[in-house]
């Protein structure tokens, strides 16, 4: 029985048959081990120079989407925020006073939860307080924003920091997933947030949409991204919906029954990745595409492409500093999780201790395996060390049996179509799995 073909993906179930992790760092967050790790953060943080980028983490939304997988809550009183917004300034000044001299900052990153559940003036105060502790090579701003809260007064806060990218969460247009999901905001509404900030001089929007979601159809996705192309962001991520109700209590107010299976899954994201590329957006690695000219899509090009915690990226620092509850810190021979409960994370900053409370100490190997992954997902081709290949040589024949990956010369590539795979592929490389984790599916 020949295998279906679907757009430019050709569907071979038994690759996909395995969930595997996205990525976003080598190792993943999953394989952290829970103990205090402040002296070996500290230590890190000391060590560095050069530059870094920051990543800022505000933990509370407006209104909770079923969906979301984050680590967010309802920023319903605000004391709440308050006590947190203190503890982010503390824990700034925290870190700027053990980083040398040398350090600057590159990137910044707002994320959530949804950044915009705070006040604009306290987003200026967040500004100001970074400015004052550490130091800047015209860094490139960025900050995840929800439509549903996005007033003039945060479009003037925008417009007077110098916000560089905006990331929407859009995740759908159709009316009637919109309600599946708890995130109800019509398309006029998404227009207008889009005119506001190109009217604050944002340069780069991207729009966070998703497949696999209840009562999606191929048409009801093929609907939003043609009202998507319309709306013209300059970037575009096209996730799959990961429902794990066992994992995300809130999801449980999805009904599983009323989601698209595998092969559907499959269908959408193959059919909607052509549509994307038809309407004159550029591929980038699996599930992001940007218009000709953006840096993404030129970091694609150039072979810069990197991934990080936001997912890909033309950020390339390879030291990231995660500031706030939940926060993970890229460092040198180390990875560090913040404490994730915000009254902890609180506490320990109030009491002048840094928050890592999870993380791993990496070395050599490990360094080896992600700069791999890492090629394979943002180049599409690595160099490749024999006793890694020979390791590795019967989990890959499978994918080249399908003409999904090749090897030859000491590389391992991608072939064309193989954008599905990827992840799938990049986990024979992944050392910690060994074990079966609870990751969400390949496609």
């Amino acid at each position: 029985m020949q295998p279906e073909q679907f757009a430019d993906w050709t569907y071979y179930p038994q690759l996909l048959a395995r969930p595997v992790p996205r990525y976003t760092s080598y190792p993943t967050a999953a394989e952290f081990v829970e103990e205090s790790f402040e002296a070996r953060q500290r230590a890190a943080l000391t060590a560095l120079s050069g530059p870094v980028s920051i990543y800022l983490h505000v933990p509370y939304c407006e209104e909770i989407c079923w969906y979301c997988g984050c680590n967010t809550g309802a920023a319903n009183k605000r004391s709440r925020l308050t006590a947190y917004l203190e503890a982010l300034h503390r824990e700034i000044a925290l870190v700027a006073d053990v980083l040398d001299p040398s350090v600057r900052i590159e990137h910044i990153a707002f994320g959530g939860g949804s950044p915009n559940a705070i006040a604009p003036t306290e987003f200026v105060r967040i500004i100001d307080a970074l400015v004052l502790a550490f130091r800047f090579v015209r860094p490139a701003l960025s900050i995840e924003i929800d439509p549903r809260g996005l007033t003039r007064d945060w479009l003037t806060a925008i417009r007077g920091i110098g916000v560089t990218r905006v990331s929407l969460g859009v995740q759908t247009l159709d009316p009637k997933v919109q309600a599946a999901i708890g995130r109800v905001q019509p398309l006029d509404m998404i227009q207008r947030t889009v005119d506001g900030l190109r009217g604050a001089g944002v340069g780069s929007i991207n729009f966070d949409l998703m497949y696999g979601l209840p009562h999606q159809s191929d048409a009801v996705l093929a609907e939003t991204l043609a009202q998507t192309a319309l709306l013209a962001p300059n970037r575009i991520a096209l996730f799959g919906y990961a429902h794990v109700p066992h994992m995300i209590p809130r999801q449980r107010r999805i009904d599983a029954a009323d989601l698209p299976d595998q092969r559907g899954r499959f269908r959408m994201a193959a059919l909607g990745s052509r549509q994307l590329i038809d309407a004159g957006y550029q591929a980038v690695g699996f599930d992001h595409f940007a218009l000709p000219g953006d840096p993404l899509a030129r970091a694609a090009l150039n072979g810069t492409l990197r991934r990080n915690f936001q997912g890909f990226t033309d950020d390339g620092a390879s030291v990231l500093l995660g500031l706030g509850a939940s926060a993970i810190s890229e460092l040198p021979g180390l990875m560090v999780q913040n404490e994730k409960n915000p009254g902890r994370y609180r506490m320990l900053i109030g009491a002048d201790c840094l928050a890592g409370r999870k993380g791993l100490e990496t070395g050599p190997e490990v360094a080896r395996r992600a700069a791999l992954i890492e090629a394979l997902l943002c180049k599409g081709a690595a160099k490749i060390d024999s006793d890694l290949l020979a390791h590795a040589r019967a989990a890959l024949e499978p994918f080249a049996a399908a003409g999904q990956v090749s090897f030859a010369n000491g590389w391992l590539r991608l072939e064309r179509g193989s954008a599905p795979y990827a992840r799938a592929i990049a986990a024979v490389f992944d050392a910690y799995r060994t074990t079966e984790r609870s990751f969400s599916s390949a496609i």
